[in-house]
């Protein structure tokens, strides 16, 4: 519990941070909105670049199984939400549900709960997690948004929408760096990419804050709630089912469920706010996910025996 309270912690103060400025009007509305272009366009994707070209290997069966229970959830979500919203608000559920917090809460909570070869399982995950998950929500954005234009129209503002969204296409381009089999970064690109994402999570984390403050919270209260249990119970028991059956190791499983378990991310927020689709929902469940969480990972913590 103290392992999972000092991660947990700075992320309430600075989300109540952000809160207090908006509430007491030190920072308005377009102060917020220029800081949330600027972690969306700037922070987020440096951060995210620079982990897909210096991370390490290796992983790769955690991470498959991460993703197989990942991909389950989110379609599950997306076919039943569909049947009682319309298609851009189903798929912003989807990724409240299953888009977890994997670098501000990810990386600190796994070193320190399984050590340093932990780290470079989850690495793996980290590498396809925000491309595969922030891409499909845009995708299925944009095709909700446009679902009444003719199709060559819907799939010219989809591949549009995404080639227009910094944080795909920093995740693209450092896969394809990648698979290139260029080097690290030099000197000062890495340093200026360091520098700027190592802004993206308290920033983000502040302008939730903000935007938590000007939002209608309560009125998502029920949809908040289902995807707080589905991203803390519902993921991490599917992706557990998947490991089971591919016959992970201890430590594998170990990463991929204890990922699967972490918060909603505060990502899913920025891009339910930059298409103006269930961000009081979104900024809601960042919030609850990441409160209900430091009971439900410290319970899985002492059911893998830490702590």
């Amino acid at each position: 519990m103290g392992a999972v309270l000092e991660v947990v912690g700075p992320v309430f103060v600075i989300i109540g941070l952000g809160w207090a400025m908006a509430r007491r009007n030190f920072i308005d509305a377009p102060g917020f909105a220029a800081l949330n272009r600027f972690v969306f366009t700037f922070c987020a994707p440096s951060l995210l670049f620079l982990g897909g070209t210096t991370g390490a290997g290796g992983g790769g069966r955690a991470a498959l199984a991460f993703f197989l229970g990942t991909a389950v959830l989110y379609a599950g979500v997306l076919v039943l939400a569909r049947r009682r919203m319309p298609l851009g608000q189903a798929g912003m559920l989807a990724l409240d549900a299953t888009f977890g917090n994997t670098v501000m809460m990810g990386i600190p909570l796994i070193l320190a709960a399984f050590g340093q070869a932990a780290l470079a399982m989850l690495l793996a995950i980290l590498a396809l997690h925000s491309m595969l998950l922030l891409g499909t929500a845009t995708v299925v954005a944009e095709i909700g948004l446009h679902a009444r234009a003719p199709w060559r129209r819907v799939l010219r503002a989809t591949l549009l929408g995404v080639a227009r969204n910094p944080i795909v296409m920093a995740v693209l381009a450092a896969l394809v760096w990648r698979l290139v089999g260029l080097p690290p970064p030099p000197g000062v690109v890495r340093q200026t990419l360091s520098l700027l994402g190592g802004a993206a999570p308290p920033v983000a984390l502040f302008c939730l804050g903000g935007s938590l403050a000007r939002f209608d919270v309560a009125s998502a209260w029920r949809e908040t709630v289902v995807a707080t249990v589905l991203k803390l119970l519902a993921m991490p028991a599917l992706v557990a089912l998947v490991g089971a059956a591919m016959g992970l190791d201890r430590l594998e499983m170990a990463v991929a469920v204890t990922a699967a378990a972490l918060p909603t991310g505060a990502n899913a927020f920025l891009l339910a706010e930059r298409y103006r689709i269930g961000a009081a929902r979104s900024g809601a469940t960042v919030l609850a996910s990441t409160l209900l969480s430091v009971v439900t990972l410290a319970g899985l913590l002492a059911w893998f025996g830490i702590g």
